[in-house]
């Protein structure tokens, strides 16, 4: 493809790319295809000369997007939502156009000064102290990674990215029951074991218990262990819980454990000074992460991570051979601050996505999504045939179908899981489920960019329809 072709065929793309987005609500929310429905249609053998775009692009019409689920669907309501925005996806497209590899300052200045500065607007946004500096990861699970290896060197003294674990005793990491199965996955990846994890009991509210949480430290200290890192939650994701952070901050204070905050879904609703009480307590911890390319309209990946002391997070990291040695100074060089050596010009898209929307209108936005919640909570509570199982803090309701006269525990959890697939196997709405103390618990999350109000009363007109059906 020559420079004309690529002009002619970019417009092309953009024009699908505008269709596409206005009419997004046409395509089953839902992938309908079969397992190796796809792989059947695709070629055993890479092409040996190369193929016009015409045929490329109509079979990227043709196979590829039947086996797509569409999260830019107003119509999706499962997991969180994986938001894009009109000025995310511009910025996108400069992102890959520039193709900038951003692991140093010298590499892209402007890169790294973008990404330091939108940084800072972010975490005066969602109300973090001025102590905490910022830096964007690809996913929360990195920024996790990343905080609990932090811990871990510095609860060693930086001995164990020296001489490997060795003789440094049981280090212990705690979270709740209810938290996101990346924090087990980080336990495991940096070598502390899995079962040195310990998953603390929830209250009621299916929040962390702070006196469960002391009693283990307790018992694990007794036990000659070395209690390490503890993670609160704030949104979990099941049922968007929020953990008690200044209790739990007060517990890690009294016996000098790291606390990271996880707030993936959840850090974008703390623009709104409003929903502030969630990081009472927030002095207490040495990092947070959240996820603009959650709820903020900013497309996937990026994952905002804030360090209260950057120092102890490069000293994790940095490692400097000489071709990556340069003479310029008083920067930082975001290498260091994370796994990963290559980085994206992520900030680009958040600068715009900020910049277009402003933050009165993405606090506009969040309340809208909020306001459609309670708006349908207040619904499910006036229904006869549907209870709530789950507070709901934020956008995420946890509720199930209980028709009068049925009480047996697994009979209800297969009549609701029956209806969550006969409502996703119809296109048009798009819901998943988790299980509440061993309940089959459907979840209905309102936050996709282009959601309206129209669309929350269709989905609860067909899931009443559904489950009188059953």
């Amino acid at each position: 493809m020559d420079h004309d072709e690529f002009r002619k065929y970019a417009h092309k793309v953009v024009d699908w790319m505008a269709d596409y987005l206005e009419t997004v609500e046409k395509y089953p929310v839902k992938s309908q295809v079969k397992p190796k429905d796809i792989i059947k249609k695709l070629p055993l053998n890479a092409p040996i000369k190369g193929e016009n775009f015409e045929k490329i692009f109509a079979d990227f019409e043709e196979i590829i997007l039947p086996g797509i689920t569409h999260w830019q669907s107003p119509n999706f309501f499962a997991y969180f939502p994986a938001n894009s925005s009109h000025p995310s996806i511009l910025a996108e497209m400069l992102m890959t156009t520039l193709g900038a590899q951003c692991m140093s300052w010298v590499t892209s200045p402007a890169a790294t000064e973008l990404e330091e500065r939108v940084m800072e607007w972010l975490r005066d946004m969602i109300g973090l102290p001025k102590n905490f500096s910022g830096v964007i990861q690809d996913t929360a699970s990195t920024s996790t990674t990343c905080s609990l290896l932090t811990a871990r060197e510095q609860m060693t003294n930086y001995e164990i990215n020296s001489s490997g674990m060795n003789d440094k005793g049981i280090l212990t990491v705690y979270c709740s029951s209810e938290t996101h199965s990346s924090i087990e996955k980080a336990v495991k990846i940096i070598g502390l074991g899995k079962k040195n994890l310990r998953k603390i009991t929830v209250d009621e509210k299916y929040a962390m218990d702070p006196k469960a949480l002391e009693e283990t430290i307790e018992s694990d200290i007794n036990n000659n262990m070395n209690p390490t890192a503890v993670v609160a939650t704030i949104g979990t994701t099941g049922s968007t819980a929020i953990d008690p952070l200044k209790q739990i901050g007060e517990v890690c204070s009294k016996y000098n454990i790291w606390l990271h905050v996880d707030a993936a879904l959840a850090g974008t609703a703390l623009i709104l000074p409003e929903n502030r009480w969630m990081i009472d307590g927030i002095e207490y911890a040495d990092t947070l992460t959240m996820n603009p390319h959650k709820w903020m309209f900013t497309n996937f990946d990026c994952s905002a991570y804030f360090i209260k002391d950057p120092e102890a997070l490069v000293r994790t990291f940095e490692i400097l051979p000489e071709y990556l040695k340069t003479k310029a100074e008083g920067v930082n060089n975001y290498r260091d601050w994370g796994l990963q050596l290559g980085r994206r010009f992520r900030a680009l898209k958040l600068w715009w996505v900020i910049r277009d929307f402003g933050v009165e209108g993405l606090q506009k936005k969040i309340r809208k999504h909020i306001q459609m919640t309670k708006d349908l909570v207040g619904e499910i509570r006036e229904s006869s045939n549907f209870e709530l199982l789950a507070p709901v803090p934020l956008n995420t309701i946890c509720f199930r179908y209980k028709p009068p006269g049925i009480n047996d525990l697994e009979e209800l959890n297969l009549i609701n899981e029956n209806l969550l697939e006969n409502l996703n196997s119809t296109g048009k709405v798009y819901m998943t489920h988790t299980k509440l103390n061993g309940v089959y618990t459907i979840r209905f999350v309102i936050g996709q960019t282009s959601v309206e109000q129209k669309n929350v009363n269709n989905a609860w007109l067909l899931i009443k329809e559904i489950a009188k059906s059953l």
